[in-house]
């Protein structure tokens, strides 16, 4: 199986046994620099690993301490738009979840469709919906990894957003909370879809995290999800989109979400 080959080539290669994932999106990779005792595994080393083609991800897990717990994060993740399937998209979940992660941590930069909102705002994912128009879970069933029909009324469980929100009170960072909404992309929304997303109850919008909240849901992962808002969305935003619009903001938060990240940890 492709996730018990990566677990254990990473296992061997590292010697480390995490107790918590994360995965780092646009421009916030820089987490995982923070690190203490540091190793660096390129995907393209790990066996059955895809590669990570999109803007801003650096293609390689790390492993290390931080705040007093053992990391593993992965430095970029795996897009539907990039032609990847969605079995490749939640490799990497099922693969930290056989390294032994009792956890999950995701980020992600997201549009803002909440006009309450702001660029620059981060966002604690209360849920999510996926409008992506695939499942990662579809076809055969392995019930020694999950049920055939996992439960996802819970996918973000309040006991860890209540240990973000009181993590972020404690450092002063204003946290919003909201719901993910996910498209398939690559291309930007159109205005009027922005408005009918605003109708179903979404915050923002994204290009990811939902397949690989679905696969950790699945193998038993309680998730915290973090979307940075680094644009406000079509039709709100008077502004062309650009993907380099999305990394610069990454880049210009990336301080604010490693103390807040590195505050949650501690509660972990």
């Amino acid at each position: 199986m492709p996730a018990q080959a990566a677990a254990y080539f990473i296992r061997q290669t590292a010697g480390f046994e995490p107790e918590i994932g994360l995965i780092l999106g646009s421009g916030l990779g820089g987490l995982a620099d923070e690190l203490e005792n540091r190793v660096v595994i390129d995907y393209a080393d790990i066996p059955d690993f895809p590669k990570s083609t999109a803007p801003g991800h650096k293609g390689r897990m790390a492993l290390g301490e931080l705040s007093g717990k053992k990391l593993i994060c992965m430095q970029g993740r795996f897009h539907y738009y990039e032609g990847w399937d969605m079995e490749d998209i939640a490799l990497p979940v099922r693969t930290m979840k056989r390294l032994g992660i009792r956890s999950l941590i995701v980020t992600n930069a997201a549009g803002g469709v909440n006009p309450g909102f702001e660029a620059g705002d981060l966002m604690l994912i209360a849920d999510h919906i996926n409008l992506m128009g695939v499942n990662p879970l579809r076809g055969a069933n392995d019930d020694t990894v999950g049920p055939r029909f996992p439960d996802m009324s819970h996918a973000y469980p309040e006991s860890m957003r209540a240990l973000a929100r009181k993590a972020a009170q404690r450092i002063g960072i204003p946290l919003r909370e909201g719901v993910y909404l996910a498209c398939s992309g690559p291309s930007y929304e159109t205005p009027a879809e922005i408005r009918a997303f605003r109708t179903l109850g979404a915050d923002a919008v994204g290009m990811s995290t939902v397949p690989e909240v679905i696969a950790a849901v699945h193998c038993g992962l309680p998730v915290l999800g973090i979307s940075l808002i680094s644009n406000m969305a079509a039709g709100i935003s008077p502004n062309p989109l650009s993907g380099e619009e999305v990394i610069e903001m990454g880049k210009r938060k990336a301080e604010q979400l490693k103390k807040l990240v590195s505050e949650i940890l501690y509660e972990l």
